[in-house]
């Protein structure tokens, strides 16, 4: 698991977590990637096209791989307070709250990230 909580506001921890998924993924690794507070908007078509970090893989593409092995969730709460909805979301992204995350959390090997 891990847990997302910067966005465009803290580009490099934003990034971090978004290339730490990534590899853990193409490493063969369960990936649960939670999207919380500024990192919410990458959950949406195209904003993750808008973040530009130097020396950094691009945000779509990181996405793209998680997506294809492992899962990305945009927390409850954060969606609705940015009035996000299942409609709007990317593909392959689910909104679930905290009930979810603990389930996650508590899973037989599970260990967890948070940036």
């Amino acid at each position: 698991m891990i847990k997302v909580t910067a966005g465009a506001d803290a580009p490099e921890r934003c990034s971090q977590a978004f290339t730490v998924a990534a590899v853990a993924v193409a490493s063969g690794v369960e990936v649960s990637l939670w999207l919380t507070g500024e990192s919410s908007w990458f959950a949406l078509p195209g904003r993750a096209a808008e973040f530009e970090l130097p020396h950094a893989a691009p945000l779509p593409d990181l996405i793209e791989s998680i997506l294809a092995a492992g899962r990305i969730t945009l927390c409850t709460q954060c969606a609705a307070r940015r009035e996000i909805t299942e409609k709007d979301l990317i593909e392959g992204v689910r909104i679930a709250g905290a009930q979810v995350f603990v389930q996650e959390a508590l899973a037989d090997d599970a260990q967890a990230l948070v940036y």
